[in-house]
């Protein structure tokens, strides 16, 4: 009998996906475009960025070749071995891959110091006030 794990993406394809929807965002391609360059639906793209379906490696190059990258470039971030730790968390690359993620990363960096703690603090304000039940917030 399978196990869960079985089941479960692989990590390698949960990063390769993430850094495919990381350069796809950042050069503002939809993944129906992507998908149409492909001959893919944009059903499978989303598979392929969730990792939830592996990409083979023509695939890759494919892709690689649309986004006006290389096929290594997916992999970097990834530790070397086992034993080794990730050079981009994958949260980050989550964070990257959201509307708005990489557009958000773009502007925090240009921030001065004093700038990026007023973010942070109006970031958590409204995060704070929308964890308020309705009626807390109308008073």
């Amino acid at each position: 009998m399978a196990s869960a794990d079985e089941h479960q993406p692989h990590q390698v394809d949960l990063h390769v996906g993430r850094m495919i929807r990381m350069r796809r965002r950042h050069l503002n391609i939809s993944q129906e475009k992507l998908a149409d360059a492909l001959g893919l639906t944009f059903q499978q793209v989303q598979k392929y960025e969730r990792g939830s379906n592996r990409v083979s490696a023509s695939k890759l190059y494919e892709i690689a070749r649309f986004l006006k990258t290389t096929p290594a470039s997916f992999y970097e971030g990834l530790p070397a071995d086992d034993y080794a730790e990730a050079a981009t968390p994958p949260e980050l690359l989550d964070l990257l891959g959201q509307y708005g993620g990489f557009e958000i990363a773009q502007l925090f960096i240009q921030l001065r110091s004093d700038q990026r703690t007023n973010v942070i603090r109006i970031a958590q304000a409204i995060l704070d006030a929308t964890a308020l039940p309705p009626e807390a917030i109308a008073a």
